[in-house]
């Protein structure tokens, strides 16, 4: 049986992005994507401008959803997030990096999970 990842993927977002929205975030974007990389959700949180990895396990037996969130995986984002910046103009806003993690029915968010990497 082949799973579609990316449909699977949508709907974990979908739930990240509701569950962002019940501790105060405004949701701009989902899956902002670029020939660097993409960024599963792009929100507001009070003044800061947040991008946020959505990852999601069934259960814990290959490791945490934040485990999944590697060094080369944290610069491609940050690398994606420069662009976004870039792209859309933004200047004097702070910016975050954030990871949500979604195990089973669990739902565990890590606000500024790492800073900007090169």
């Amino acid at each position: 049986m082949i799973k579609n990842t990316r449909k699977i993927g949508s709907i974990f977002e979908k739930q990240a992005g509701e569950y962002l929205q019940t501790k105060g975030y405004s949701i701009i974007e989902y899956n902002f994507r670029s020939k660097i990389g993409e960024i599963d959700i792009v929100a507001m949180d009070g003044e800061v401008l947040v991008f946020c990895e959505v990852k999601y396990r069934s259960d814990n037996r290959k490791g945490t959803p934040f485990e999944a969130v590697t060094i080369h995986k944290q610069k491609k984002i940050c690398k994606t997030a420069l662009y976004y910046i870039t792209k859309h103009q933004i200047t004097n806003i702070s910016c975050r990096f954030d990871v949500i993690g979604i195990t089973g029915n669990k739902i565990e968010l890590i606000k500024n999970a790492f800073e900007y990497i090169i």
